[in-house]
């Protein structure tokens, strides 16, 4: 019995060592490729776009999940400050829309002007860009630095440690590695766990 136990505890924290491991993308230093996607007032958005950007807060999220309806506030308040400094933030959805017809693009373009988004919402439609980023979750949260021409993430993960409640937020992960950045020194958390909805990546 007791091995049988010990056994059962033993795969218990397996499966938990997995699903923990399973929710980090190892995506730190990861070099990434420019994208264009349409945005909410119908125009193509890409990095290249922001040539004086220093980097960016890019957040992959979407309409459905009740963890990413926790967080416009938020995001405006992070792109209010944040852009005014050269880091502006992107929020971008992939979801699969045959599964969550509430994350079509004009249900995108009613969600930003319900919510007063004050940054660009884009729809990744064939979800290339999320699996690019090697996206998991949503809201799964991206700081990118420009480094010689080229788009380098420095953070990846959870936006803050508090999604519902945001007056007890102790670390705000984009917010601690953008300064960081913009003091030139060296991001101290570069990954944490993005909780919220699996993106369903289409076959």
């Amino acid at each position: 019995m007791s091995s049988r136990i010990n056994s059962t505890y033993l795969s218990a924290i397996a499966c938990t060592v997995a699903i923990l491991l399973s929710s980090f993308s190892y995506a730190a230093d990861k070099t990434i490729s420019d994208f264009s996607l349409k945005n909410i007032d119908g125009k193509s958005v890409a990095l290249k776009d922001y040539p004086s950007a220093k980097g960016f807060i890019i957040v992959f999220t979407c309409n459905h999940c009740p963890f990413a309806k926790l967080y416009p506030p938020r995001l405006n308040e992070l792109n209010k400050k944040y852009k005014a400094l050269g880091v502006p933030l992107i929020a971008i959805s992939s979801t699969d829309t045959i599964v969550f017809e509430e994350d079509t693009y004009l249900k995108m373009v009613a969600k930003a002007k319900q919510e007063k988004f004050n940054f660009p919402y884009l729809f990744d439609g064939a979800q290339q860009v999320a699996k690019n980023f090697a996206t998991q979750k949503t809201p799964h949260a991206f700081v990118v630095w420009k480094e010689h021409g080229q788009y380098i993430i420095k953070y990846s993960g959870a936006i803050d440690d508090n999604g519902a409640q945001p007056k007890q937020v102790k670390h705000s992960y984009i917010a601690e590695a953008v300064d960081a950045l913009l003091n030139g020194k060296e991001v101290a958390v570069k990954e944490t766990r993005s909780i919220g909805c699996q993106v369903h990546f289409r076959q």
